[in-house]
Parts: C-alpha cells; sequence; structure tokens
C-alpha cells in the first residue's frame, strides 16, 4: 500500500456489476482479456492505494458477495481526483464504453464513495453497507458519488472508528 505521508483520509470505491454471461462464456472473453491490463494501470496510477484481490488471484472476480452473478471492485486511492483521472482519462475508459456488451444495466446505484481514514482498508462487508446506505438514502457524507461528492472535511464528523 503507498499513502500520501500528509493525507489524513483517503476515498474508497466501491462498484457492482452483474454479468450477463459467466466469466469463461466467449462473450465475456473481451472483458477478462482486459482485467489484467486494465489493474495494473490502477496499480501504477497516480493517487491508487489499494484494491482488493481474490488470494491466489490478480483480481477479485472469484468474489461473489453481492450474488453469484456479481463482480465487486473495491480499491483506495488518495483524492478523488486521482480515482476520477484513473477511470475516465485513462485506458480504463474503454472498459467503460463497452461495459454493456458484458453487464446488465443496473437500475439502483452500482458504485459507491466515502473517506476512510488512510491507512484503513476497508472491508467488503463495510463496502456493501455503504452501497445499501446509498440506495436506501441517497447520497450523504458516509456514502456518495461522483456527481453527489463530499469532501474529506464534510465526510469526517461521520466517520466510524476504525
Amino acid at each position: 500500500m503507498t499513502a500520501s505521508p500528509h493525507a489524513t483520509h483517503h476515498l474508497a470505491q466501491l462498484n457492482v456489476a452483474t454479468l450477463r454471461h459467466p466469466l469463461d462464456d466467449p462473450r465475456t472473453a473481451p472483458f477478462v482479456e482486459m482485467l489484467d491490463p486494465v489493474n495494473a494501470a490502477a496499480d501504477a496510477a497516480p493517487g491508487f492505494v489499494w484494491r482488493l484481490v481474490e488470494e491466489g488471484a490478480g483480481d477479485a472476480t472469484g468474489l461473489r458477495p453481492a450474488g453469484e452473478r456479481v463482480i465487486v471492485n473495491l480499491s483506495v486511492w488518495e483524492t478523488q481526483e486521482a480515482l476520477w483521472d484513473f477511470a475516465y482519462r485513462s485506458g480504463h475508459l474503454e472498459v467503460m464504453r463497452q461495459r454493456r456488451d458484458w453487464f446488465e444495466r443496473h437500475v439502483e446505484a452500482h458504485l459507491v464513495l466515502w473517506w476512510v481514514p488512510a491507512g484503513h482498508l476497508p472491508t467488503v462487508g463495510e463496502s456493501l453497507e455503504r452501497l445499501a446506505e446509498l440506495r436506501a438514502h441517497g447520497p450523504s457524507p458516509r456514502a456518495f458519488t461522483f456527481t453527489s461528492s463530499y469532501t474529506a472535511g464534510e465526510a469526517a464528523p461521520h466517520l466510524r472508528p476504525a
């Protein structure tokens, strides 16, 4: 884990995606082929801190805590800008453009952001709680999106102790 030496908070993000077809289905092969390069780009991106990886694997696609067809992506970034730059100003954008080929359209929120104390690595359970909170109550300093974001300072009074 890398971290800015003076950061007191980092941005955690969870996104979930419901597969149209199993990962070993030929229709999903282009997505699977992009996993390693995109994950390597994330790992090397400015501001990247950590991402969830299944033990013995290079990614978390084998973990299915939100349902058998739902894959999760959980990561921590130094700033919201660093995450935005990776998600929307890198090769990751190409994956985003093709997501309807591989994933169902989500009616509910599928991405949640929240601030964590620097050094805290969120659990999958904690992350799914934040997503459920966003879905149930809308954006707040505890669970928000890029379009309805809060600063670490605004969120600080709402952080649970680590």
